[in-house]
């Protein structure tokens, strides 16, 4: 499927376009350029056959990189080495439309954590590191693996100053929604690495590099990362408290963090993972815009509810 279909609203009733379908769809949150971007690469080429090949052979290498941690778990362990790597694989190898993605989900998780500590009142997070990637440079410097220990230290100091204080996180009458960002971060699409050799999609490239990532990081370092996906529900949990609004916990699918997944399925769920953090922010988003009374013109309609 050619991706100008998307934009041009051609259909066909006897054969209708799946990805116009759910491009036109109102039941979603996300941005408009980001539904654009995933649909783009979940109907490439790539998405379609190379990832048909690429998913088992990824996931089989996982399970042998699996076994030499049996032996190995601390050996080999480089940030450095893991992150030049997904480096060059993204700029040589994926698509605009994935690095795109990649480039906003660090903002995107930066932001939702910011929103709940500005609005649990008395709380400042000290241990956390906020991520603003623009470019694919920036992503070497430990993005990957800073993403995720964020998210472990957030909940465990934002619980440990709750305990402290004897406080519950509630509702809040008045938001404060500064840390909401409403346009694209700063990230120039049209900038993004565009040769004909970057053609793989989101999904393959995700299912390419977890082997990677548990190969040249420590066995607990991957198996915590790989873990920290289901924390979705967590922080989902704590938005639907601050917002009240509980169908903010209903936007995730990765859930219940007590009850680890297995590793097999990590890129998978990286998948659900950025459209769930995607999804959680263009609530917040959109509540933003509603609060300061701006005009909805050229946006996606409320979800049916």
């Amino acid at each position: 499927m050619e991706p100008v279909l998307l934009e041009a609203r051609q259909n066909e009733v006897s054969n209708p376009n799946p990805w116009l379908a759910l491009y036109l769809d109102s039941n979603s949150y996300l941005h408009d350029s980001v539904k654009l971007a995933l649909l783009r690469t979940t109907a490439s080429f790539s998405r379609r056959f190379v990832f048909a090949i690429a998913m088992p052979l990824s996931r089989l290498a996982l399970a042998f990189v699996k076994l030499f941690k049996c032996i190995s778990p601390y050996w080999p362990n480089s940030s450095w080495l893991l992150h030049h790597s997904i480096y060059y694989g993204l700029k040589w190898f994926v698509s605009p439309e994935a690095n795109y993605l990649i480039l906003r989900h660090f903002n995107i998780g930066s932001e939702n954590l910011k929103f709940i500590e500005r609005n649990v009142p008395g709380i400042v997070i000290k241990s956390t590191k906020p991520l603003k990637p623009k470019t694919l440079e920036d992503l070497i410097d430990d993005t990957f693996l800073i993403h995720d220990l964020n998210i472990y230290n957030f909940i465990i100091e934002l619980n440990d100053q709750l305990k402290t204080r004897q406080q519950e996180i509630g509702a809040v009458t008045t938001l404060d929604f500064e840390c909401v960002s409403d346009d694209g971060f700063g990230i120039d699409i049209k900038s993004l690495p565009n040769k004909w050799h970057n053609f793989i999609d989101l999904s393959t490239a995700l299912e390419l590099y977890t082997p990677l990532y548990a190969f040249f990081l420590t066995d607990s370092d991957f198996w915590r990362a790989s873990n920290s996906l289901q924390l979705d529900q967590t922080i989902s949990l704590y938005l639907a408290r601050v917002i009240a609004k509980p169908e903010m916990a209903a936007l995730v699918n990765n859930r219940h963090p007590m009850v680890p997944d297995s590793i097999l399925g990590t890129a998978f769920r990286l998948m659900l993972h950025g459209h769930d953090a995607e999804a959680m922010h263009g609530l917040l988003r959109r509540m933003k815009r509603d609060a300061a009374g701006k005009d909805s013109v050229g946006v996606l309609p409320a979800p049916v509810t």
